[in-house]
């Protein structure tokens, strides 16, 4: 059976090491300070945006938010975002999505600074990721990296799949694990012969959005699994894109969902605010 990545406990660990980076921050004058907007009144975007307030809280890093009515226009949103550049006191701004549909989203996340923008969604942070030159990670894949970190996976050579290339997860994941000089195969929906691809993995990282989509015949044995799908079985529950019990049956460690890369995502964009404004200090970064 697998061991079990604890994604909270993780969490948690790192977490009162930002703290204490903050409160020395603090002492010289200097605080970390993270704007969100939200458009809107999505349910599930106001359930987000909590949950950042609230970790920027237990931190100790200023926390703002803007709320926007459902009607704003591009030119609104992009005029608060240009506001948010010049202001000084800023370290970070994200613009929680989805946004309306009348707004152009690609306007918004280019107009961000790219010294801002701690959710690393700008066209320039993506090239200094591409190449291996970011001092900020996309804070999903940047979770599942330090997650290995932490379990002790030795990343370098190893064979990584994963499925699905989004933007926000897929894409990037790639290219970190690429600059880890792991072995990187990125599968889609046009992927042939898929669980060919996937038994070959020694880090296997599931990014569908489908339950139950990745099954035990998929994954190699003593393989380490990535689950970063949150979605709702049928009766409910959250769940994963792994058919867990199957999955764990095979691997040697296993993310939980709840509990494994989600908790990471939010830490991870703590770790940006405060690298955000230590790069905009001049101060030296701690090694990640």
């Amino acid at each position: 059976m697998a061991i079990i990545i604890d994604g909270k406990k993780v969490r948690d660990e790192n977490l009162a090491v930002m703290k204490q980076e903050v409160a020395e921050l603090n002492a010289q004058g200097i605080y970390p300070c993270l704007c969100v907007i939200i458009v809107g009144s999505d349910p599930a975007s106001r359930v987000y945006v909590n949950n950042k307030k609230k970790a920027c809280e237990n931190i100790g890093i200023i926390s703002r938010e803007y709320a926007m009515p459902e009607e704003t226009t591009t030119a609104q949103l992009l005029d608060l975002i240009d506001t948010l550049n010049a202001d000084e006191s800023v370290s970070g701004i994200l613009c929680q999505m989805p946004v309306p549909k009348h707004i152009d989203s690609k306007a918004v996340l280019e107009r961000i600074s790219p010294a801002k923008d701690v959710d690393c969604f700008h066209p320039f942070n993506v090239g200094k990721l591409v190449h291996g030159e970011n001092i900020m990670r996309p804070c999903t894949p940047a979770g599942m990296e330090t997650l290995l970190d932490y379990m002790g996976v030795e990343i370098e050579g190893k064979t990584c799949v994963i499925i699905g290339r989004s933007e926000i997860v897929g894409k990037p994941m790639s290219l970190l694990m690429t600059n880890r000089n792991a072995t990187v195969t990125l599968c889609h929906s046009k992927t042939k012969n898929l669980k060919e691809v996937t038994s070959k993995a020694d880090i296997l990282v599931a990014s569908v959005g489908k339950p139950a989509f990745v099954t035990g015949d998929m994954v190699k044995e003593g393989a380490i699994v990535l689950d970063v799908g949150i979605n709702r079985d049928e009766n409910g529950k959250i769940c994963g894109d792994c058919v867990f019990d199957e999955c764990a049956a095979k691997a040697s460690m296993i993310t939980p969902v709840p509990g494994g890369v989600g908790p990471m995502t939010i830490t991870m964009l703590m770790r940006n605010t405060i690298t955000a404004e230590k790069a905009r200090k001049n101060i030296p970064l701690n090694e990640k």
